[in-house]
């Protein structure tokens, strides 16, 4: 969701989490315009209060942050945290654990944390990856991957956030029933995301009878970036749930 352009990142720009876990880089710049003086106060008062325990010291067990959730969700890349805020209001039963390096991103996040009054939200300013790795396996109810960035390039397409890899990992995730949604509305990372989802073991598409792969969902939030149309198509939903088996 997150607004960048097709840039190669230079090492001083690499978060160190980054920088230890290896070369796929599946996001663009960290910061662009400065950040308002309100939003970069919330760095400050309203981050260390919310943000995800530090994935590289140790395991991150969901039931701790929130004991009293029924539900956890994982949005990768929140861009301005416009989504993850209004289904956080939604679902108030729901602890909502957001992942974005985008600094600009965070900070708007932070401000409709605020303004919401959310108690469910937790956020992670940097590489989803890492909090992925330290969450146990069957702890996420949905896994919501909204509009990530293309990287059109052909020789950039390893950059994807959408790999073989992480689909598993996201399998290994979900809860039986547990949902993945995927939208962008670049058509090729379409068709290269649905192929990697569906020969992921354990994940099925879900089907709704005479729906294609344009059809919103009822609870989809439109945000400002999508607002914008900057891809080649209409936005193409993908949700595939995790099987009941396993």
């Amino acid at each position: 969701m997150t607004d960048t352009p097709d840039l190669e990142p230079t090492e001083a720009d690499r978060p160190e989490w980054t920088k230890a876990h290896g070369p796929l880089r599946s996001f663009g710049r960290i910061k662009s315009r400065p950040i308002k003086a309100r939003q970069a106060a919330l760095f400050d008062t309203l981050m260390p209060r919310i943000a995800v325990p530090d994935p590289a010291k140790g395991p991150i067990d969901p039931q701790v942050l929130a004991p009293e959730a029924e539900e956890v969700w994982l949005e990768i890349g929140f861009g301005g945290g416009e989504h993850l805020a209004a289904q956080a209001a939604r679902n108030p039963q729901a602890l909502m654990i957001g992942c974005e390096p985008f600094l600009n991103g965070v900070a708007s996040a932070l401000r409709h944390v605020e303004e919401g009054g959310l108690k469910n939200v937790r956020l992670h300013a940097d590489d989803a990856r890492a909090v992925m790795a330290a969450l146990p396996e069957a702890s996420l109810d949905r896994v919501m991957i909204l509009f990530p960035d293309p990287w059109h390039k052909a020789r950039h397409n390893k950059r994807r956030f959408l790999q073989d890899e992480t689909a598993v990992e996201i399998a290994r995730l979900l809860k039986p029933g547990g949902r993945v949604r995927f939208v962008t509305d670049w058509l090729d990372y379409a068709d290269w995301a649905l192929e990697r989802l569906d020969r992921t073991p354990g994940l099925t598409r879900i089907m709704t009878e005479g729906a294609d792969w344009f059809a919103v969902p009822a609870d989809h939030v439109v945000t400002r970036y999508e607002e914008k149309k900057l891809g080649d198509t209409t936005p193409i939903f993908l949700e595939f749930a995790r099987d009941a088996s396993r």
